[in-house]
């Protein structure tokens, strides 16, 4: 049985890459708005610790820690089902259901009516709000096929992540005082564009819409044998469990590029959310600072992601000068991200020792609030290049690896975050800065082990393997579309000579038969 198999031929507009510009920012930004509500409902509870304490008469220190850790608990499992089923079914439909259990148990966090069911809500809200964090590499990988034009729509999405957490606390810490329940209606009112955007975009995914096609042409032709390449894939439940949901967890394990960045970056993501625990004895221990006002502190993260976003810029501009005139460094596909996660480290670190050694009511509050630009410009530098290099590396497979480090993070920045005030009560604020700073140290290395054995790394990996095949395959296929382009053409020529040399021909024998 020969089977037809369907592809993009070259210019097709129905493909993602060769959309207007404006209907790919649209794509991004409605993505973004999901994620700008996932991360901002990640650290609305980062300030109604002490209205909990009294509505419901919690004071025990862990159980005031999980209405935030829990939230990110449900950030390690949405990632392993979302990231591969949107791989599976498409971008579109996969974000819009998990966008429907974020909104409806935000409600639930709005009218809890007891502690438990509080915390019930928030972990399913979290489950909810991490399918945009898994799927929008994804979506950046499907409609800019441009690594220059991919890297900067990422790096869009990455600074939402960054601000996102950085405004819950201004929120929570302001509406509090009126109600804690106002932050969760706060969080529910701010789906509102999240949702008017996602019933406007269109599927991004190609090879659900190349599946799509393949439907629409056996209906109209009644030749079953036409099939997109995602049908020749097992459809099976077992299939879906055995390999398109365990994929994040393989990547993990059995990915070195995805396994180190996962190591990465769950530290730093993990210093974040252990200073949603920190600031309060900084800020409100030392310096004696209204919940509003510590959440101000966290603006300076914020501003110093901004930084980091100029930062990558400037690197597109040196890279592309150094491109054209054939700088040999520039060659390398590791040189065109990683530099800026070795730049980014330091300033991590930096921040850690800062924060830690400045925190006294001797120096004034200033000094420790900036240490925030350091943390922001570093923390987004690391995450700008380590996910936009694994993108890059995994392509249809970028949602199982952005999967992969959502997950893994969010393990971390769930779990650290408990031991917070112990080691800062052990420690103190100082020591326990540095510790922070030290651990930092060592993930310093990273990005520098990948620029020397990343190409090696990426010609053992199974996936990556895989893609290459694929890419043959594609181009074989859009060869052989040319030729049978080149052909009908030449046919059409052929004919068109053919016919006006009969038209030559009669008017020639009409005009002997006039002479005749």
């Amino acid at each position: 049985m020969t089977r037809t198999i369907v592809f993009f031929p070259p210019g097709d507009p129905e493909n993602p890459y060769n959309w207007s510009t404006g209907k790919k920012v649209f794509a991004l930004l409605t993505a973004v708005s999901t994620v700008m509500n996932s991360t901002i409902g990640s650290s609305l509870a980062a300030g109604i610790s002490a209205s909990i304490t009294k509505e419901w008469g919690v004071t025990n220190q862990a159980q005031l820690v999980l209405p935030t850790s829990i939230y990110l608990v449900g950030y390690t499992v949405g990632p392993t089902l979302f990231g591969p089923l949107s791989e599976h079914y498409g971008r579109n439909r996969v974000m819009a259901a998990a966008f429907l259990i974020y909104t409806a148990f935000c409600l639930g966090c709005a009218l809890a009516p007891n502690f438990a069911s509080f915390i019930v809500f928030r972990l399913l809200a979290g489950i909810g709000a991490s399918c945009p964090i898994a799927v929008v590499g994804g979506i950046c990988a499907d409609v800019f096929g441009s690594p220059l034009s991919r890297g900067r729509a990422m790096a869009l999405f990455m600074a939402t992540t960054t601000f996102g957490p950085c405004a819950g606390p201004v929120i929570s810490g302001y509406v509090t005082p009126t109600s804690w329940r106002w932050s969760f209606w706060a969080g529910l009112i701010l789906t509102a564009p999240g949702w008017i955007m996602l019933s406007l975009a269109k599927e991004t995914y190609g090879p659900v819409l190349l599946k799509k096609r393949a439907e629409k042409m056996r209906k109209e032709t009644g030749n079953m044998n036409i099939v997109a390449p995602v049908e020749l894939e097992p459809r099976d439940l077992r299939h879906i469990i055995m390999v398109v949901l365990t994929r994040p967890l393989r990547m993990i394990l059995f990915e070195a590029l995805v396994g180190f960045t996962c190591v990465y970056v769950s530290l730093v993501y993990a210093i974040f959310y252990i200073y949603l625990q920190v600031f309060p004895i900084i800020f409100g221990g030392v310096y004696g600072w209204t919940i509003g006002e510590q959440g101000l502190a966290f603006l300076a993260i914020g501003v110093g992601a901004m930084g980091s976003g100029l930062s990558y810029l400037l690197y597109d501009k040196i890279l592309a000068n150094a491109r054209a005139r054939d700088a040999p460094w520039s060659r390398s596909e590791e040189f065109r991200r990683l530099p800026l996660a070795c730049a980014g480290g330091p300033f991590i670190v930096l921040s850690c020792f800062w924060i830690g050694w400045s925190a006294k009511s001797s120096v004034h509050w200033i000094v420790p609030v900036l240490s925030g630009l350091s943390f922001g410009l570093g923390y987004l530098l690391i995450f700008m290049a380590l996910l936009n290099y694994l993108v890059d590396a995994y392509e249809i497979f970028a949602a199982s690896a952005m999967a992969a480090t959502s997950m893994s993070r969010s393990l971390f920045g769930a779990v650290l975050p408990f031991a917070a005030k112990p080691m800062y009560d052990t420690l103190g604020i100082a020591w326990g800065s540095s510790l922070l700073g030290f651990l930092s140290i060592g993930m310093c290395f990273i990005p520098f082990a990948f620029i020397i054995w990343g190409d090696r790394i990426r010609a053992n990996s199974k996936f990556c393997q895989h893609l290459a095949k694929m890419k043959e395959e594609r181009q074989r296929q859009e060869e052989r579309e040319r030729e049978k382009a080149e052909i009908r053409k030449a046919r059409e020529v052929a004919a068109r000579g053919a016919q006006e040399k009969a038209v030559e021909s009669g008017v020639f024998d009409k005009d002997i038969e006039k002479q005749g």
